[in-house]
């Protein structure tokens, strides 16, 4: 078994000291070395400027200008047998690079091969949207641009998807808080009662895995239960648990909580 490490605080902690880290590759293969793959990039090639090319983990990978995002996924879909679109996003270069990486994982039943199409964008520059290739691109627009602020130029509906409407900021940029600013911490009481009313109700709680033992409003407590809003004094008196009805189960043997054995030998 794993040695177990304390998780206290851990979204207090950075994982890597070097604020740039980037986590070591596999290596990469040349496009060569696999001929399907070598003949989908001549046809790309035939087309369009291809920056870089390279196979890594069983899958192609290719750069590309932004302008002709829209152009070479079509180009796969109809010449190359990559008829699905199974996911997009992009990656929050902007510290480094300044820049975004925007991908496009595209697959095809018919060679059983998956290609995976790489660019580079500045912030605030916007992408053709590809969502009248793939319907599947709708909702992934949708959600890049709701968590990274890039826009799909053409897309029928360019609106966020997982945070309100009128959310301010985008959560998956490296610079957002992992709890939120003030705007996330005041949102549902700003909205519902008004800013007069912060101090009064108090900010929301944003760290799900806080769990107050004390809290009898959002949380049960088990052993110790009390009506709903109770102050906790810690005197309250320990309530042993039975694990069947009064009556219990036909043939069954009633089992108590106090009768349970702790097992400390995983091999047993």
């Amino acid at each position: 078994m794993r040695a177990y490490k304390p998780k206290d605080n851990v979204q207090a902690k950075a994982y890597y000291t070097d604020r740039f880290y980037v986590s070591p590759q596999v290596p990469k293969s040349p496009v060569e070395s696999d001929e399907n793959f070598a003949k989908d990039l001549e046809v790309i090639k035939s087309k369009f400027n291809v920056l870089d090319a390279y196979i890594q983990v069983g899958q192609m990978v290719v750069y590309i200008n932004p302008a002709d995002n829209y152009k070479v996924l079509e180009l796969l879909r109809d010449e190359c047998e990559y008829t699905q679109l199974s996911e997009m996003s992009a990656i929050d270069w902007l510290a480094a690079k300044g820049e975004f990486e925007v991908f496009y994982q595209m697959l095809s039943m018919n060679k059983r091969k998956r290609l995976r199409i790489k660019m580079f964008i500045k912030k605030g520059e916007a992408i053709n949207s590809v969502e009248k290739l793939f319907r599947s691109a709708d909702w992934s627009e949708r959600e890049m641009f709701d968590m990274f602020g890039i826009e799909a130029n053409g897309h029928p509906f360019m609106k966020r998807i997982l945070m309100p409407y009128d959310w301010q900021g985008h959560p998956l940029l490296k610079t957002y808080p992992l709890q939120g600013d003030e705007f996330a911490a005041w949102y549902e009481v700003d909205k519902i009662y008004g800013k007069e009313a912060r101090d009064v109700i108090g900010p929301e709680l944003r760290d799900t895995a806080k769990v107050d033992r004390y809290d009898s409003q959002r949380f049960a407590r088990l052993g110790y239960e009390v009506p709903k809003g109770t102050k906790i004094t810690g005197n309250e008196p320990k309530n042993e648990e039975n694990y069947q009805e009064e009556g219990g189960v036909f043939m069954i043997k009633k089992f108590d909580k106090k009768d349970s054995v702790v097992v400390d030998d995983p091999q047993r």
